[in-house]
């Protein structure tokens, strides 16, 4: 993360990120967050301490299934995980891009340009 963190002085909003992969898991790590935001819609807090890793595996053509791992020693006592979430991909069907941003993209998702 260093050498990304060099190239970049000012970090974005949304951290830094590099992405690798573990045998058949794509390990995405992420840091160097500004605070002021929240980690999800449940208000929970960072800090500019705040260091993810998400782990992506295919089990089988159908699922992908995500794992979280939160690590912030200024706003939490100790490092947590999030439950494994499971999707399901049907098939025939492409995976979308899932932005959140104040939801400014919705219509472009849905089709509605």
């Amino acid at each position: 993360m260093a050498a990304l963190s060099q190239r970049i002085p000012i970090p974005p909003g949304s951290g830094y990120t590099i992405g690798k992969w573990e045998g058949n898991t794509f390990v995405v790590e992420s840091a160097g967050f500004k605070e002021g935001t929240w980690l999800d819609n449940g208000g929970h807090p960072h800090t500019d301490a705040l260091h993810i890793t998400e782990r992506f595996r295919r089990p089988n053509f159908g699922t992908l299934e995500m794992d979280v791992a939160i690590d912030d020693s200024k706003a939490y006592l100790k490092a947590w995980k999030s439950a494994t979430c499971i999707s399901s991909c049907f098939r025939m069907t492409e995976l979308i891009e899932h932005l959140c941003e104040n939801e400014k993209d919705a219509a472009h998702l849905t089709g509605n340009q």
